[in-house]
């Protein structure tokens, strides 16, 4: 194969949604069995666990994002990908990878010392292997991405994960502690990176261009950039975390972050990796571009308010029903990092949108000032508790929200407030649907967990689509029209398209 093309024009805005639904169908799929998975897994490990193998694991898309040096977000975006760009990349990430895994086991005594814990040495020198099996599935799965095969890639996403959350269990039932979390991370890259290559139908050759190098490394570079500054916080947290308050605590902090995260992967998770392509493909019609933003905006922020909003709401009872009663410290701050989730998935469509458009720079002096405000944030209030990180956060993310609207309004060529216009209606509806959600669960306090829960939800729900009726009525046509087009069988929904 000489050259990878993008698909037609017509077909992107059909294929970008089918792709939504894909990778989301991938995601309950995975998420559904994960639950069961992590619900077994925190009644069989303990909260240090957690905390040893979430400290281990901040480090991980640090070395990755190395050996890759941003060229698979190159590939994605790029009009025409040849056999000698492909092969660069390729050899370049290869060889990178092992070079970085080996870098990774001598440095795991000093990143030990950092986090204070020497649970974290062993588990990141194995954990090198991770760097090595992404790294040799990066050029193949750029490939997959860029010829929107979503429904390839979810069916593998899919099949990892859900042959890693089994090995992971049989070695928590066998007493493996923490090492079935590290199990469970090896394993699905390992066969992600396998189906990657048997359907990619790509080899690469014996070629490295420098002058291919270069380009790439200009572009990619500015994603690296990016990347590392949010790996750069999220070590900086949990280290600061892990020493101010112990590494239980940074467990409890996982557990709550993860009860988001997966929401949020259940509902919104497509939203980068598909907008991304499908904006690469319109961007020279502005026209186009804006509408199609403004579109994916407006559903996302009405597909994901609503279980973000349910979870702000009933955290306290989510918690111990999936996690257990011994994570009690976890409710509050699941509580506040659903709320923040809210303003958050703006950002994934921005991420989208600028990578997409070719203009990664300006998101990551976004990404540098915002990062570094978190950290700061994150340091002074630390000492305060988990809670009161947690606010901070949300306190950022506030101000994160209020400055992407400038950027994104220049890079669509409109108003500020024709961009904010969506964020009003995410405000209202999360307060209304909010309150509405917490008086009901008030009211069905002496009910069974599971009836109040259902309870909550269908409230939530409800004064959701009111609101939305009233603030944002073409919203609830556009998300029908595109039910209506699903068509169940050998494609999930070909649906409205997004452009």
């Amino acid at each position: 194969m000489s050259s990878i093309t993008p698909p037609e024009a017509p077909s992107v805005g059909r294929r970008a949604t089918s792709g939504v639904f894909w990778l989301t169908a991938q995601k309950w799929t995975t998420r559904l069995l994960g639950f069961v998975t992590i619900a077994v897994l925190t009644r069989l490990l303990s909260p240090e666990d957690f905390g040893t193998v979430a400290a281990a694991s901040t480090v991980l898309p640090f070395f990755f994002l190395l050996a890759d040096l941003g060229f698979a977000a190159y590939i994605v975006q790029v009009k025409t990908a040849g056999q000698r760009m492909l092969s660069t990349a390729f050899w370049f990430s290869l060889s990178a990878g092992f070079v970085l895994a080996g870098v990774m086991i001598a440095l795991a005594p000093v990143l030990g010392l950092l986090f204070d814990d020497d649970g974290v040495v062993p588990i990141i020198q194995a954990l090198s292997i991770w760097v090595v099996l992404t790294a040799l599935g990066s050029v193949p799965m750029a490939i997959l991405r860029r010829e929107m095969r979503f429904a390839v890639i979810a069916g593998q996403g899919a099949a990892a994960a859900i042959v890693a959350q089994i090995v992971a269990m049989i070695l928590a039932f066998g007493g493996a502690g923490a090492w079935a979390l590290v199990a469970q991370s090896i394993v699905a890259p390992a066969i992600t990176t396998a189906l990657a290559w048997l359907t990619a139908r790509w080899h690469p050759s014996r070629t490295f261009s420098g002058a291919q190098f270069m380009i790439m490394a200009r572009f990619g570079g500015q994603v690296l950039g990016v990347e590392f500054v949010a790996m750069m916080r999220a070590l900086a947290e949990a280290a600061i975390i892990s020493a101010t308050l112990g590494v239980a605590a940074l467990g409890y902090m996982n557990i709550a972050q993860r009860l988001v995260q997966v929401v949020q992967d259940l509902t919104g998770s497509a939203i980068v990796p598909v907008t991304q392509v499908a904006f690469a493909k319109i961007r020279d019609d502005a026209a186009r571009l804006r509408d199609a933003y403004l579109r994916a905006l407006r559903l996302t922020y009405f597909v994901l308010a609503v279980p973000l909003t349910f979870v702000a709401v009933a955290a306290g009872l989510i918690v111990p029903l999936l996690f257990g009663d011994g994570w009690r410290q976890s409710y509050p701050v699941a509580q506040i990092l659903a709320l923040a989730g809210t303003l958050t998935v703006g950002a994934w469509l921005d991420h989208g949108l600028f990578y997409g458009i070719g203009r990664p720079g300006t998101w990551f002096v976004y990404a540098l000032v915002i990062d570094g405000i978190t950290v700061a944030t994150t340091a002074m209030l630390a000492p305060l508790g988990l809670t009161a990180v947690a606010w901070g956060f949300l306190g950022v993310c506030v101000v994160a929200t209020t400055s992407r609207w400038f950027l994104t309004a220049r890079a669509l060529e409109t108003r500020v407030r024709v961009v904010a216009a969506p964020f009003v209606f995410l405000v209202v509806a999360v307060a209304v649907s909010g309150g509405v959600g917490w008086a009901v669960m008030a009211a069905t306090a002496q009910l069974p967990t599971f009836v109040a829960l259902a309870l909550t939800g269908v409230a939530v729900l409800a004064a959701h689509l009111v609101v939305a009726s009233l603030m944002a009525p073409q919203t609830i046509p556009e998300m029908l029209s595109m039910l209506a087009r699903s068509r169940i069988g050998a494609r999930l929904p070909g649906v409205r398209r997004f452009a």
